[in-house]
């Protein structure tokens, strides 16, 4: 009886260690979301959640819903809006230890595979502030899940489960498509296309496309404004890789320990007799790392794949050490894994003071990254575009207060990105100040409004285009802000009068979608 039971306690007491990781994990974000103030994409996304849609210029509508309702249960302070992401990494190692459970793997297995994803950067990157990213990973994770699951079954009706998955996550990002595609043709390539044949399975995908129709319906109102933005973007503004740069981006954002085991994992479930039955979580991923590199898309496009590669590496390394009777092994794993994940922290958690982090990244010899086309300063791109947005608003508030009231009455501040019209719109009431407008993304289409546009303050737009546009322009104060992105520092704000063509001919000309 002892020997029947016990290996279910031990992979039972793996999750009652995994659970104590995720704890850890929230705990990390939570004790550390106020240190370096709100992000520039969350500004943009508070505004979405006042402007309730079926989609918006640059994503789909369902974490701009679940925002609407966190805002309305917990405020909008910055550890408030950050909750739900913090969440979100606290699920991704849970449903790690899950998937590793389910594959085969014992307590080992499951610690371990929870601990890699704890610690890789760029899920620490995309869970310490509020986007669609983080429950980009949580959906694709869970479709994994349902993979497996459907595979050590046989129950073909969870195939629906599946497909509200992957509807639900198309409706998060549109991203995960290729997922969904790589899934449909990973089966091509193993004894599961046997499902091909399964009403369920079609049914699946049904469901996908009935839960994403309302967004299609929105882009066809809007003249597909997503399709243009993806295209400027991957013109002007995504730095393309190639595919081995592609492949360097996987390996320094899962983390450079993890390569070997995420490797493991991958070889495991190809090539490895036991691996076998759950050949499609391989393939999914190989085919999906083909198309992202081919696209020469961003690097942490793919990283939502790799806890199910993890959790495969972890079940490799544990049957691996139980073979050669390795247990001495297990407790060193984990603490390099530990140790390693320790150290890289700072480097994508904001821990440390900002000085304080500067120099630890130059004493590790690590430059500032970015997957953009911007010019970066001594902070990478995630921690400088969260810093100078107070200081920008109160810069705007100053030119503000010095006008007449009646050029007050008729002021609106117009700026060149939404993360600088977000901050003026987030921090703007404090310092009594009328919303922003822009002709970025969404703020295009939501419009200038009920104003003349005859004077306006603005911020982040060059001198040659606002003379084009009126007859007076005036440099009124500069924002400093030496720690933010570097266009963003030392940047002029105008004071502008006379606008020389009526604002709707104006407005259109200046559409900006990227």
């Amino acid at each position: 009886m002892n020997a029947l039971t016990s290996p279910r306690i031990s992979r039972k007491s793996g999750l009652l260690v995994v659970s104590g990781l995720a704890l850890m994990h929230f705990l990390l974000h939570v004790l550390t979301n106020g240190n370096y103030g709100m992000f520039r994409d969350e500004f943009y996304y508070i505004a979405c959640s006042d402007h309730l849609a079926w989609g918006y210029v640059d994503h789909p509508p369902l974490s701009i819903a679940l925002l609407a309702g966190s805002r309305v249960v917990l405020g909008e302070s910055v550890q408030a809006i950050r909750l739900l992401p913090a969440l979100m990494g606290s699920l991704l190692v849970i449903l790690t230890g899950l998937m590793t459970r389910e594959l085969g793997g014992g307590r080992f297995a499951q610690i371990f595979a929870a601990l890699c994803v704890m610690i890789v950067p760029i899920y620490l990157v995309v869970t310490g502030f509020f986007s669609m990213n983080a429950f980009d990973c949580v959906f694709w994770v869970l479709s994994f899940s349902i993979i497996i699951r459907i595979i050590t079954t046989d129950n073909e009706k969870l195939w629906l489960l599946f497909g509200l998955a992957v509807g639900l996550g198309l409706l998060n990002k549109i991203s995960i498509l290729v997922f969904g595609c790589s899934v449909v043709a990973g089966l091509l390539f193993t004894p599961y296309r046997r499902y091909f044949r399964s009403k369920y399975f079609w049914m699946a995908g049904g469901i996908a496309l009935l839960v994403f129709v309302p967004h299609i319906l929105w882009q066809v109102a809007n003249d597909w404004p997503t399709v243009e933005f993806i295209s400027n973007a991957k013109r002007y503004k995504i730095a393309p890789l190639t595919p081995l740069q592609f492949l360097g981006g996987q390996i320094m954002g899962i983390h450079p320990l993890n390569a070997p085991i995420w490797l493991a994992g991958l070889l495991f479930l190809l090539f490895a007799k036991k691996g076998q039955p759950y050949r499609i979580l391989g393939l999914t991923y190989a085919i999906a790392f083909a198309v992202l590199a081919i696209q020469r898309s961003k690097a942490y496009y793919l990283s939502p794949a790799y806890p199910a590669l993890l959790a495969a590496g972890g079940w490799a390394i544990e049957a691996l050490l139980h073979r050669r009777g390795w247990h001495w092994a297990k407790p060193i794993l984990l603490g390099i894994v530990l140790i390693g994940g320790a150290a890289t922290a700072p480097l994508v958690v904001p821990i440390l003071p900002v000085e304080t982090f500067i120099g630890y990244q130059k004493f590790l010899g690590v430059e500032p990254s970015a997957e953009e086309t911007n010019p970066l300063g001594e902070l990478p791109q995630y921690f400088a575009d969260r810093f100078g947005w107070e200081n920008m608003t109160a810069t705007v508030a100053s030119v503000y207060e010095g006008l007449s009231p009646e050029q007050q009455a008729e002021c609106v501040i117009v700026t060149g990105n939404y993360g600088e019209a977000g901050a003026i719109d987030y921090f703007g009431p404090r310092y009594g100040l009328p919303p922003a407008i822009s002709q970025h993304n969404s703020y295009y289409l939501w419009g200038p409004g009920d104003v003349s546009g005859n004077v306006m303050i603005s911020v982040g737009i060059s001198r040659e285009d606002l003379e084009n546009a009126f007859e007076s322009v005036t440099e009124m104060a500069t924002i400093v802000s030496p720690y933010a992105m570097p266009y963003e520092n030392h940047m002029p704000v105008y004071l502008c009068v006379g606008l020389r063509v009526p604002l709707n001919e104006a407005w259109q000309r200046g559409k900006h979608y990227m």
